[in-house]
């Protein structure tokens, strides 16, 4: 069956999602996200994308893109291409890195581009892997708040922060409060993780994935800080709720929430 050709943007902006494929991780070190980053660098000259906004998690990324003289489908196809073919080389693998083609929404308000921006920047936060949306560094959130990124010269954010103010101090400050805000916005990703459920069996494999080598019913006796730590990286995986962690470990959900 054909796929549905993909549904363009009237303000050529999109909320992007890329997906390891079987939800496997994507980045494994600094060293890989580093690269991300350049390669999406490299292509946005070339391509004159405008970068809004993107955020680096272990196994899926989030950008913000204004396609420009060329398709966007394109330019995530060179991004793909490019920095499939550097993982590849690096583990000494081959196949496919990520999940099927990107996942896309379209962005056609200004209304629903902050919402996105606000979105992308408090995944960290909502995984648990921060506490406050600036302390992640794979984020385009510091260069947001008057910070900087890298590369130097990918984030646009002009567009987002003249909406708040044309004086620049004051236009970073009141994002900062707009981008903090606790929010229950549902965006991209929530919309395919409700569309997809992992059955017990399904999530003790992603879990398995995750502690690598580690038995699950070893995890419970392991000394509290060495659990927590186990615990933290469960907690990111996406598609699994604490209490059915909770349930395939043999622990209470407080304990993990706790972690």
């Amino acid at each position: 069956m054909p796929r549905r050709a993909r549904e363009k943007s009237e303000t050529g902006i999109y909320h992007i999602m890329i997906r390891g494929a079987n939800r496997q991780e994507i980045f494994h070190d600094d060293e890989d996200r580093l690269r991300f980053l350049e390669t999406l660098g490299r292509i946005k000259i070339t391509s004159e994308v405008k970068v809004y906004g993107w955020c680096l998690m272990n196994n899926h990324v989030h950008l913000l893109l204004e396609e420009a003289n060329e398709d966007i489908s394109i330019t995530m196809k060179r991004l793909g291409v490019s920095f499939v073919w550097y993982y590849n080389q690096k583990y000494k693998t081959t196949g496919h890195l990520f999940q099927d083609r990107f996942k896309s929404e379209n962005v056609e308000s200004d209304k629903y581009l902050l919402t996105i921006i606000r979105y992308i920047h408090q995944n960290p936060v909502k995984a648990h892997l921060v506490k406050r949306v600036e302390q992640w560094r794979w984020s385009s959130c510091p260069g947001y708040y008057g910070g900087k990124v890298y590369p130097e010269n990918l984030l646009d954010n002009d567009v987002i922060l003249k909406m708040f103010s044309k004086d620049a101090n004051e236009a970073r400050e009141k994002f900062k409060q707009f981008n903090e805000q606790e929010s229950n916005d549902s965006c991209l990703d929530d919309i395919i993780n409700e569309k997809v459920k992992l059955s017990d069996e399904e999530a003790r494999l992603e879990i398995l994935k995750v502690i690598d080598g580690i038995e699950i019913a070893q995890v419970k006796s392991f000394p509290k800080k060495e659990r927590d730590r186990v615990l933290q990286k469960i907690k990111g995986i996406e598609k699994i709720t604490q209490r059915q962690a909770a349930r395939i470990l043999g622990v209470s959900p407080n304990l993990i929430f706790k972690a």
